[in-house]
């Protein structure tokens, strides 16, 4: 055989293999990538629409952590507040039973002073009395002179 002749007989096989392929094998290869790129495409596409959802949700984070930030800045001086009145007001009962004990304390003063005083006009009355029994060198009756014993303890 000729070599025009094997050159005209491989060119016949190479377009029946051609039109096999382009008949048989061609189509499920495009189906296969048309699929492919409408996988593609559309993952990208919820990509996208996840990352727009994903902005959304951290701006709706970012709204709720300043909402939360404030409240908090309002709760806690809110509490600062109820916290220096509560001071004040206990400020304000320790200072007025504080005064309730002084004046007490000066009431119990006065009366042990009283008490004393008495209690010490009558140890001089005794001794005024002892004195004078010791001057005149007799006993002095107290019951008898009860009257000039009662002026002596007020002049004392």
């Amino acid at each position: 055989m000729s070599i025009t002749g094997t050159l005209i007989i491989q060119m016949i096989v190479f377009l029946i293999l051609v039109g096999f392929t382009m008949k048989f094998v061609w189509p499920p290869i495009a189906k296969a990538l048309d699929e492919r790129a409408l996988k593609i495409a559309d993952g990208l596409a919820a990509a996208d629409k996840a990352k727009s959802e994903l902005s959304a949700a951290n701006k709706r984070v970012e709204d709720e952590l300043a909402k939360s930030r404030n409240e908090t800045a309002a709760r806690l001086a809110d509490a600062e507040r109820r916290a220096q009145t509560i001071i004040e007001e206990a400020k304000a009962r320790a200072t007025e039973e504080g005064n309730k004990i002084v004046a007490a304390a000066k009431s119990d003063a006065e009366q042990q002073t009283v008490k004393a005083r008495e209690a010490l006009r009558e140890q001089v009355a005794a001794l005024a009395v002892k004195g004078a029994e010791q001057i005149l060198r007799k006993e002095v009756n107290a019951s008898v002179h009860a009257d000039l014993l009662g002026r002596l303890k007020t002049e004392l």
